[in-house]
């Protein structure tokens, strides 16, 4: 057998046509983690690109203004943000409050401010529970792949010596395909494994920096609807604007997960 033909043998179709049931097994299951989890990557990667620049417009809608108006008529156009999320609760605690004269005195409106930063919490980690799905895809790939291909690898060299036993030969003809095959199965690991890990932790760090502007921005609020408390405007057009009709009457219902 000459080179061209060995070369021709080698091929990533050849190799995964002379593999065994298994050996295919493990090759298709690695092609669809790679393909699951880049799947994830891209995902990951628009939606927090997004998710900044549309954090960035919400803190310029909130420097310097005396009134939570212009960020509302932002957050009436993006109402799936999940900052949008974090606003409708905080808005439907405060107009709750106000429903059930909660801010009479001094006690009261210390407790409203309570309440809000609390609902503000809460809220944030729910959005953020909603943005960590996917995450544990890319962990298991980059974790379990280049195990799966590595049981690929030994099964194939088993086979291959299966086969120059058989043989009684050890000509590169007869080696070279089996052990191919066994390494092709380590390389799709690889290839599996290492996009994984690096979106993922690319991935986390945007995480990280996302759940961090979205605390500035609750806490941007929770700054203003006290300074407004204070001064006693108990209705604030700008929440009520904000708020789809339905969830006014809702105080914690917006803290049910939803969908970024």
């Amino acid at each position: 057998m000459n080179p061209t033909t060995i070369s021709a043998h080698l091929s990533p179709l050849e190799l995964f046509q002379q593999a065994d049931l298994i050996v295919k097994s493990i090759i298709v299951l690695l092609i669809l983690a790679s393909l699951v989890s880049w799947g994830v990557i891209i995902d990951k990667l628009l939606r927090f690109k997004r998710l900044q620049r549309s954090a960035a417009g919400f803190t310029t809608a909130l420097a310097g203004q005396p009134t939570l108006h212009r960020l509302a008529q932002q957050l009436r156009e993006q109402p799936q943000d999940p900052f949008a999320h974090i606003y409708q609760a905080i808005a439907g605690e405060w107009q709750h409050s106000h429903r059930l004269h909660l801010h009479a005195d001094a006690s009261g409106r210390d407790s409203l401010k309570e309440r809000i930063n609390r609902v503000g919490q809460i809220a944030s980690n729910v959005e953020a529970e909603q943005l960590q799905k996917g995450l544990s895809v890319l962990a298991t790939v980059g974790a379990v792949a280049p195990f799966v291909g590595l049981f690929g690898t030994v099964w194939g060299i088993m086979n291959a010596f299966q086969g120059i036993a058989a043989s009684n030969s050890t000509s590169l003809a007869v080696v070279a395909p089996g052990i191919a095959e066994a390494l092709f199965a380590t390389a799709l690991g690889l290839v599996a494994a290492i996009p994984a890990v690096v979106a993922y932790n690319r991935v986390a760090g945007d995480l990280n920096s996302y759940t961090g502007r979205l605390a500035t921005l609750t806490g941007l609020v929770e700054v203003q609807l006290s300074r407004q408390l204070e001064a006693g405007e108990t209705q604030i057009d700008s929440v009520d604007a904000a708020l789809p009709k339905p969830e006014r009457a809702h105080v914690v219902a917006g803290l049910s997960p939803q969908g970024a």
